[in-house]
């Protein structure tokens, strides 16, 4: 299945907010599992590259079992690559 494009339409923070706390908690908590793994990916593949990728393979590894907590409930919530921070591919 390909995921659809994310349109750039900004939405206000209490917008946000309120549709936020609509999620169930598992959802939340996958949502803020893909957020860190995310930033923590982000930062060992802007660091200088090492040696160990053990430790990259099990953030991975969280990471793809918080994107199937979001795919299921909802498809358009699953992180990927593009929407890492500041990690231009």
């Amino acid at each position: 299945m390909i995921a659809p494009l994310r349109l750039g339409v900004p939405v206000p923070d209490a917008v946000a907010l309120r549709a936020g706390l609509q999620l169930p908690t598992r959802v939340k908590r996958a949502v803020d599992e893909a957020a860190l793994c995310g930033r923590l990916l982000t930062s060992r593949c802007l660091a200088a590259a090492d040696d160990r990728t053990e430790p990259t393979v099990r953030l991975q590894a969280r990471l793809a079992t918080a994107n199937k907590t979001l795919a299921a409930y909802d498809p358009r919530l699953v992180t990927r690559w593009a929407d890492l921070p500041s990690l231009n591919h």
